[in-house]
């Protein structure tokens, strides 16, 4: 019976797993063995050395004299990779890669870039090849064919594993780093630092830093159900880490989780990026999401101190229901102001007790206020009719004594709503300046 198509996809074997396993030289190209032009690894070595140094090496701006060990090691190891899959037709395991695995982990060490690395091996393979096939004749198309995939699949394997290892490193390096600065961040923060330990990690001290309070909310990734929430946030925070060592350099000292954090900007040349509205924009993008802070100057030794208060500005965004954006002191002296005594804050926000029992009430004067006093927009934001507001209005007035018809009485509402505000989002057990 003839063998059906399938049978006869089953029954077809590639020439590579027809030759591999072999003991003898089973790749023949000119009459000999096709990784005999390679047998001298030491020369072939030498050649391709020097052509990198030549033409590739300037590519990159490489120190070639302190490289040359490792790239002599290299190149030779992937020589000898060739020989050995030329020899007995099977492209070398994972494990025979350890060589080429080290050489990516001391570059990525290095600094060297991952494409000079890719590019030697290439340009090893390359050479290599060439000189196999030179000797080739009119009938060694099969041979030429095979030695071409075994060659496409060694090179798979070498920047497979030479990429993994390189980015493997880099991920070490960057989470040392990270762990580091953040050590100097928090001693910063804490005022226990010392210069010594930030010059270990190649942090300079500034006389001068931006501190700045952030919060980070979460990106709808997190809240889908069928995403891995933890990861979403480790891929934003990430994506947040990113942008700030790009915007800011190493000036930058961070401290931070999925929800915000604290961020340390050294200040120096007038050149140098600040936070502002546009670089906040920037880390937005970055982790996607609408980012809020707030900031203050701050001296070294005050960096405790300017902390605390960066911290409590950002509460009182917060607490105001304030829109994502950058905030300064400037922007909420008022609301810190009335903080600082949460008896005197406790006393301004009373004028609101008679609206306890009418939510409704206190939810008008809080849109009426955000609408500009326009009832109009106040009716929109509210979905009830225009005529709806000025009877509420009138009712306020009634319990409180504020008229939001004149300019004093939006005063009065507006700073008692910001003492309300805070006293409902304040911390339970807060120490009450004003009575010690």
């Amino acid at each position: 019976m003839p063998a059906t198509a399938r049978e006869l996809h089953v029954m077809t074997f590639s020439p590579m797993e027809l030759l591999a396993g072999s003991s003898e030289p089973v790749l023949l190209i000119g009459g000999r063995a096709a990784a005999t032009p390679l047998r001298d690894t030491d020369r072939v070595t030498a050649d391709v050395v020097d052509y990198f140094e030549r033409y590739v090496a300037p590519c990159y701006g490489l120190p070639v004299e302190q490289l040359r060990e490792d790239l002599v090691q290299l190149i030779h190891s992937c020589l000898v990779l060739v020989t050995d899959m030329l020899d007995h037709g099977a492209v070398p395991a994972t494990s025979e890669l350890g060589a080429i695995r080290a050489a990516a982990t001391r570059w990525a060490g290095d600094g060297v870039p991952l494409t000079a690395i890719v590019r030697a091996c290439h340009e090893g393979a390359r050479i290599a090849f060439g000189m196999v096939t030179a000797p080739a004749k009119k009938d060694d198309v099969e041979q030429l064919r095979v030695a071409g995939e075994l060659m496409l699949e060694l090179m798979n394997a070498i920047i497979a594993g030479a990429s993994e290892a390189y980015v493997t490193e880099q991920l070490l390096v960057t989470e040392r780093y990270q762990s580091a600065t953040e050590g100097v961040a928090s001693a910063l923060l804490g005022y226990r630092g010392h210069p010594v330990s930030a010059r270990r990690v190649g942090v300079a001290i500034a006389d001068s830093y931006e501190v700045v309070a952030l919060t980070i909310p979460e990106h709808p990734d997190e809240r889908d159900a069928e995403l891995d929430s933890d990861m979403a946030a480790r891929r934003k925070l990430r994506r947040l880490r990113s942008e700030i060592a790009a915007v800011f350099g190493p000036r930058a000292l961070a401290l931070l989780g999925p929800e915000g954090g604290t961020l340390l900007i050294a200040l120096g040349a007038a050149a140098e990026a600040t936070v502002c509205v546009e670089t906040l924009a920037l880390l937005s993008e970055a982790a996607q999401v609408p980012l809020t802070a707030t900031v203050v100057i701050s001296d070294t030794d005050q960096i405790p101190e300017s902390a605390d208060q960066v911290h409590e500005l950002l509460t009182l965004v917060r607490s105001g229901r304030r829109p994502p954006g950058l905030y300064r002191m400037r922007d909420l002296d008022i609301e810190y102001q009335l903080t600082r005594s949460r008896l005197a804050t406790r006393r301004i926000a009373a004028v609101l007790d008679p609206l306890h029992q009418h939510p409704e009430l206190l939810e008008t004067v809080r849109s009426y206020l955000a609408s500009d006093m326009n009832r109009q927009r106040t009716a929109s934001r509210l979905y009830i009719h225009p005529n709806t507001v000025d009877h509420r209005l009138r009712r306020v007035a009634r319990l409180t004594g504020i008229e939001l018809t004149t300019s004093a009485g939006i005063w009065r509402a507006s700073v008692a709503l910001l003492a309300y505000d805070h006293l409902d989002k304040a911390t339970p057990g807060a120490d009450d300046q004003a009575a010690n």
